[in-house]
């Protein structure tokens, strides 16, 4: 009688070493994976330039977003864009603009939001540029980038003497042709700023993510030390 040859059959054993080499696979592949959100987590490097007017936020950020590819969302140019280009955020920011009213703060988050996700997963981290301006504020935008994984890295506080602001924004002023960058105008800019914005400072300190610099000298050596602080991150 022709014997025929039955293929190898894993016996329980084998089995059972095949099944648990498969789940230490799959196991090492998920730990790989969180390895690699952790780290880009790390490296991501969220930055909220913070000042009062005159401080040097603008020069500064442009020098950051050079020297580190990071994406820069400016209060400002947002707002401007949206209702630009006319989109649904936009026109209800327009509503209220129209009628005199300071736009809520669930909606510029919301607005923050669409801009922070169209920099993409893969992006180097993003300057907050004219936001938070308030504890409530920071508050949003920390739970927005914590809904995303991703959180700010650092406040930076550019601190310069109100004299030299009031020299800076002046000249500015004389130079740019800016209606807003006259004496009284300035010194209002500066009450609000004082009395309403500086309190974040303190929450951010609380926070551990404060970062002290001089505002005051040279851009270079102000951007250097901004380096310091970025590259400890």
């Amino acid at each position: 009688m022709r014997q025929i040859k039955l293929p190898h059959l894993p016996s329980d054993v084998e089995a059972r070493k095949s099944d648990l080499m498969t789940d230490l696979w799959y196991k090492g592949k998920e730990t790989k994976i969180k390895q690699d959100k952790q780290e880009k987590r790390i490296n991501m490097k969220n930055i909220v330039i913070f000042g009062a007017p005159g401080s040097g936020k603008g020069t500064q950020s442009d020098l950051m977003i050079e020297h580190y590819g990071l994406g820069h969302i400016s209060t400002g140019d947002v707002l401007r864009n949206e209702i630009k280009n006319g989109t649904e955020l936009g026109k209800t920011a327009q509503s209220y603009i129209d009628k005199g009213n300071l736009i809520p703060d669930d909606l510029m988050i919301s607005i923050l939001a669409k801009v922070y996700d169209d920099f993409g997963r893969g992006h180097k981290g993003v300057i907050f540029d004219g936001f938070p301006r308030t504890i409530p504020q920071a508050e949003a935008l920390k739970k927005m980038l914590e809904e995303r994984g991703d959180k700010v890295a650092a406040m930076i506080e550019l601190d310069v003497p109100e004299d030299e602001l009031m020299t800076r924004l002046i000249k500015r002023g004389q130079e740019s042709g800016r209606a807003d960058d006259n004496e009284e105008t300035i010194k209002k800019r500066l009450v609000v700023y004082h009395s309403q914005t500086q309190p974040l400072i303190e929450w951010y300190k609380k926070e551990g993510l404060h970062h002290h610099i001089n505002g005051s000298g040279t851009l270079e050596r102000i951007f250097s030390d901004i380096q310091k602080v970025i590259d400890s991150l």
